[in-house]
């Protein structure tokens, strides 16, 4: 915690310096991002769904508010909210299905951060094992200086899960006919690469496109090199959602991987400011979307009541 509030402190010392051109293209960029992702979901759906009539700007409002949500909660609870959103707007949707659409969407992203982590690696940009543990501020400190524990915790949620599994065979089987549901645009490999693939390619052009415009902002070196490092710390910081946006794990890996680059309070400066940033513009969208299709900002009581009633 106090890693987090002297990378906040270093972004209000750097302020002057922000050059709010660039900045604001990296906003348009992050604009442009959520509108492609919302189409690929879109899409995902109405395969999932094909009598039914899925529009655009419905699933757009929901991804927006998810999103926003998700910049305030940990373990990405805006997921819920923009699942019973689109619950709401698509006949006969299920909280199953819409789910593993989640999944089928998601597949690019698992495949991009993937290979850049693997880039990373190969690369030896990524810190080792005898860094990572000691790294200020990582969501990861308790695992590495608790490896035994880690296994008995992981060991009893596993034997819990199989019990579970055993009493709610019937209720499972269920469950698991609406995830292949969820997951129908898979099985036309065409029409995934051309309705969700494409739309996910353009959102992670649209991502590196931004961050380089909040390098230049920030007054650090733009290059695509630094643009795929500080993406890469993005998704190692994500991986674990532990705090709102993985913050903390994200700052400790760029003091690291752009120590040659510039000074710590710089690099948090950056990178605080672009967690500002996207935050303000997420919150922002997120609350007029939820305003606008449920008629109020106080979303959790509602969501929470019909997730506890669905059947």
């Amino acid at each position: 915690m106090r890693s987090l509030f002297n990378a906040i402190e270093a972004f209000f010392e750097n302020f002057a310096e922000i050059s709010w051109v660039p900045l604001a293209f990296a906003v348009l960029c992050h604009l442009g991002r959520i509108v492609a992702r919302s189409r690929a979901w879109r899409n995902v759906i109405a395969a999932a769904y094909p009598d039914s009539e899925v529009q655009w700007r419905q699933v757009f409002g929901a991804y927006a508010a998810g999103i926003g949500a998700n910049a305030l909660l940990p373990g990405r609870g805006g997921d819920l909210l923009r699942l019973y959103i689109v619950k709401h707007r698509v006949d006969g949707a299920t909280y199953p299905t819409l789910a593993s659409t989640l999944l089928a969407d998601g597949i690019f992203d698992v495949l991009a951060a993937s290979t850049l982590i693997l880039w990373a690696l190969s690369s030896g940009i990524l810190p080792g094992s005898d860094v990572l543990p000691v790294l200020p501020g990582s969501d990861w400190l308790w695992v590495f200086h608790n490896p035994r524990q880690s296994l008995v915790i992981a060991g009893f949620f596993l034997a819990i899960g199989l019990v579970l599994i055993g009493l709610y065979f019937p209720r499972i089987t269920a469950f698991w006919d609406g995830v292949r549901q969820g997951l129908t645009i898979l099985r036309t490999p065409r029409r995934y690469l051309r309705e969700v693939a494409l739309w996910d390619a353009v959102d992670w052009l649209l991502r590196l496109t931004a961050i380089f415009f909040f390098l230049r902002a920030f007054e650090l070196p733009a290059t695509a090199f630094n643009a795929l490092v500080y993406q890469v710390a993005s998704s190692l910081g994500t991986a674990l959602p532990l705090t709102p946006g993985g913050i903390g794990t994200e700052q400790a890996l760029l003091v690291y991987l752009f120590s040659d680059v510039s000074t710590a309070s710089k690099i948090l400066s950056f990178s605080v400011g672009v967690k500002l940033v996207t935050v303000a513009v997420n919150v922002t969208l997120g609350t007029i979307a939820v305003a606008l299709m449920l008629g109020s900002v106080r979303w959790r009581h509602r969501v929470e009541a019909d997730a506890a009633s669905r059947p």
